[in-house]
């Protein structure tokens, strides 16, 4: 049997990721701070271990490490969780709150 769903209204923080914010982390939320600061696992941002400029940056998430592009957002989901996602992905799903 096949039954229609729509996702609950839910607030999340996000952060959207430029080259010029990975370079100055001044402006990242605290959340993002203390994944920054934390060992590479589910729920940590670090840099690519493959990654010889030192730029590019992975998540990690609940289903596995993920890539942060430039421009992506990093979500703080409603347990905390962090994933990255696309800024088309982001723009068709999320809304500002004011």
């Amino acid at each position: 049997m096949m039954a229609k769903f729509r996702k609950r209204p839910v607030v999340i923080e996000a952060f959207q990721m430029t080259e010029a914010r990975r370079n100055d982390n001044s402006e990242w939320p605290d959340w993002l701070h203390r994944a920054w600061n934390s060992e590479p696992s589910e729920g940590a941002v670090w840099i690519h271990p493959e990654d010889s400029t030192r730029q590019a940056l992975v998540c990690g998430t609940l289903e596995g490490v993920h890539r942060i592009t430039w421009d992506d957002w990093i979500i703080q989901g409603v347990q905390n969780e962090l994933y990255p996602c696309k800024p088309d992905i982001f723009a068709a799903t999320y809304e500002p709150v004011t």
